[in-house]
């Protein structure tokens, strides 16, 4: 066996190691944590910013936008650039953003460095291309389910951890530690990361055009994308409102009652395997049926949270429960059908299918604020209860013409 055949085995053994595993999953879960946990301390930079609580949940509406746009413009790059210097890059890229942020001395700087750092930390979209590259068939539901957890966690845990930090500390406190970590993360990895080999010599002009073309090709891949889009735009709405909810009159709790509330969802991380067996055995269209069915009838439980109290918290906790499973056990469902599509370019359809979920997602925190200036909770809750009503007209809609479909080919 000759070198240059040896390596790319040897580069295998080296990412399926637990240690590289779990490092890689860390590294997903401090990413996508930094996309979350300003959620949790937008009451606390309104107060410390002097600015009202809706400008401030602004912050959270830009970080967003900027990932939105990290994964369009960005997540292409991981077929043309070496992962280890893109992913330490990003990382790089994305402590400095924190760090700006956590310095911002008034609102509208600290909204441009919630985009640069949005835009940078996209390292967990990169990451999984890459693991799913570098090992084999038999490994990558083990490794993916495992990044995918770590992301789970690190959404769920940076509020939890956000949100008393910035009550004990201030709220630069949690920008600041992000920082540290998104750095030490990039150092590290910028030595034990694999060496790879580029698998496209497009133009950046072409990487970006493709999931653009893959969306005018592929009705699936924008049936799932309309799912998700519409799904997270009411997931990012509750999120976004809950803060205000809790920390205003109706509860008159601290801001890490949105962190204690958001932990209590980390039995998703549970949910997303059964989620992932369930769709091997039904397909993907009767898991999304689910999903959705779930997503609206937590509107209906959330609703009840605005009333205060023992009753309307515990309302709260079922309410987000029900939505955090229905969005994570839906894209379970979104990324096996679109994978499926072209297995030569699930690269790109990951990147077309995130960009319109977080573009979904930036619409819903804007909606959600301004839907609780507006009315208050029962806003929020209606935001919900539309984008899930949208994506299941799309849903049965889908399902009809493919049973007409189905029974068009068997009568002939």
């Amino acid at each position: 066996m000759t070198e240059r055949t040896a390596q790319p085995a040897e580069r295998a053994e080296a990412l399926t190691g637990r240690r590289m595993i779990l490092l890689l999953a860390l590294t997903c879960g401090v990413a996508v944590g930094n996309v979350y946990f300003p959620q949790a301390i937008s009451p606390l930079i309104a107060e410390g910013l002097q600015v009202s609580p809706g400008s401030a949940a602004l912050v959270v509406t830009a970080t967003q936008l900027g990932y939105a746009a990290g994964i369009f413009l960005l997540v292409p790059l991981g077929d043309r650039i070496p992962h280890r210097r893109l992913i330490a890059t990003l990382l790089g890229l994305a402590g400095l953003g924190l760090a700006a942020a956590g310095a911002a001395p008034a609102l509208p700087p600290l909204a441009g460095a919630a985009v640069l750092t949005g835009a940078a930390t996209v390292a967990a979209p990169v990451i999984g291309p890459m693991a799913a590259g570098l090992v084999g068939e038999e490994r990558r539901g083990v490794v993916s389910g495992t990044l995918l957890s770590g992301s789970i966690g690190g959404m769920l845990l940076s509020r939890t951890v956000g949100a008393p930090l910035g009550e004990w500390l201030g709220w630069r406190a949690p920008y600041l530690v992000a920082a540290a970590l998104s750095l030490l993360l990039a150092a590290v990895l910028a030595r034990l990361l694999p060496t790879t080999t580029p698998t496209s010599r497009q133009r950046y002009s072409a990487l970006l055009a493709e999931p653009l073309r893959l969306l005018r090709a592929e009705p699936e891949l924008r049936r799932s994308c309309l799912y998700q889009a519409a799904v997270f735009a009411g997931f990012s709405a509750v999120w976004t409102g809950v803060a205000l909810l809790l920390t205003g009159p109706a509860y008159r709790l601290g801001t890490p009652a949105v962190g204690t509330l958001a932990l209590v969802n980390a039995a998703t991380m549970l949910a997303t395997p059964f989620a992932g067996r369930q769709v091997d055995r039904r397909g993907p269209d009767a898991v999304n049926l689910v999903c959705l069915l779930a997503v609206a009838g937590s509107a209906v439980v959330l609703l009840a949270g605005g009333a205060g109290g023992t009753v309307g918290l515990a309302a709260l906790v079922a309410g987000t429960l029900l939505l955090d499973l229905g969005m994570q056990c839906g894209m379970v469902a979104n990324q096996v059908r679109i994978y499926a599509l072209r297995p030569d370019a699930r690269s790109r359809l990951n990147t077309a299918y995130m960009t319109c979920g977080y573009l979904g997602g930036t619409l819903g925190s804007w909606t959600g604020a301004r839907a609780y200036g507006a009315v208050g909770w029962p806003g929020v809750c209606g935001v919900v209860a539309l984008t899930a009503a949208a994506a299941l007209a799309r849903h049965l809609g889908a399902v009809r013409v493919g049973g007409r479909s189905a029974a068009v080919v068997e009568c002939r």
